[in-house]
């Protein structure tokens, strides 16, 4: 089983930028895929983006273009990089883990292992 901390969020206004980064402990995420998640309030959780055990990337409709998943794994980190923010960006960001190579799908139940969640906020 893989532990997820996630970290980096916060508050930014509209336009602004945030990177956020999961940390895994107790197996390597290289070989699986990994997904950034969020679920805002009175809202389902939304996939944002996954990365495959061969670093293939996929992302939602409503963050293509501005954000970008990416992986170190000598630090076994997942990254989220989050540009031209926007107030409907507001959500708490969960990092998840497959345990597979491959990533089926960005639905939440194809996911196995997930951090606590990390806040983030845009204002106008």
């Amino acid at each position: 089983q893989v532990q997820l901390v996630e970290s980096g969020g916060g508050s930014v206004q509209a336009g602004g930028s945030l990177r956020l980064s999961c940390a895994a402990s107790g197996n390597t995420i290289s070989r699986s895929c990994m997904g950034w998640f969020r679920q805002a309030p009175g809202k389902e959780r939304e996939g944002v983006a996954f990365i495959t055990g061969g670093d293939y990337t996929a992302y939602g409709d409503s963050v293509k273009g501005r954000f970008t998943i990416s992986k170190d794994t000598a630090q076994n980190t997942l990254y989220l990089q989050m540009n031209s923010l926007k107030p409907e960006d507001t959500a708490i960001y969960y990092c998840a883990h497959r345990r597979a190579w491959y990533c089926a799908s960005m639905v939440a139940t194809d996911f196995d292992d997930w951090g606590q969640g990390t806040q983030v906020t845009v204002s106008s």
